[in-house]
């Protein structure tokens, strides 16, 4: 299932994540720093939701608070808590 994210804080625009129940099947950021954007979309795919979240949950980026690894974190959060 194809669930779409607005991160907030970040200089990504749109996060779009594929499911297949509890496994990420692919993300997709917009925006943000391509190496680093590519680089977490890549080492998510295949990974349980749950693992995911525990790993990118609190990575801040500078003074911001939040990070586009956190960022995506919250919205694997409401797509677990099926708010999304």
């Amino acid at each position: 299932m194809e669930y779409r994210y607005e991160p907030e804080g970040v200089c990504s625009r749109e996060m779009i994540i594929n499911m297949d129940g509890d496994i990420i099947k692919s993300v997709e950021i917009i925006g943000g720093c391509p190496g680093n954007t590519v680089g977490v979309s890549h080492l998510v795919k295949g990974m349980n939701i749950n693992e995911a979240i525990s790993k990118l949950k609190g990575i801040p980026c500078r003074d911001k608070g939040t990070s586009c690894p956190d960022q995506l974190a919250r919205a694997l959060e409401k797509i677990k808590n099926k708010e999304a």
